[in-house]
């Protein structure tokens, strides 16, 4: 392989490692969405799930000695950059309306 990356911190870790981190910050993410019912908090927990998509996307395209994943990387960074802006601004609206975060209220809220 010609275009091969090379980078000293993925070719001393094993990859299972990363494996393993990021499996543990996935399934701390899906924990936080399942027993949370802050919206704030909620959608901390969306991003760390995120974020273990992106580290084990990384990790991969350096094993591989590809760029290719950090490009999907940068794709779900921008994705979840406007993710953050909408649920922001919802959470705010939420806010505004009924002084509160909880996300339980989203039920009384039908017209």
């Amino acid at each position: 392989m010609e275009n091969q990356i090379t980078n000293p911190i993925f070719s001393s870790v094993p990859l299972e490692w990363f494996i393993i981190l990021s499996c543990i910050l996935f399934c701390l993410g899906v924990v936080g969405m399942l027993i949370k019912k802050n919206a704030i908090l909620m959608l901390g927990c969306v991003e760390l799930m995120l974020n273990s998509v992106n580290l084990l996307m990384t990790a991969f395209s350096a094993h591989h000695g590809t760029g290719d994943g950090q490009i999907f990387v940068f794709f779900i960074m921008v994705v979840a950059a406007a993710e953050v802006a909408v649920g922001l601004a919802i959470i705010a609206l939420l806010y505004r309306n009924t002084r509160n975060v909880d996300v339980g209220i989203f039920n009384r809220m039908k017209g």
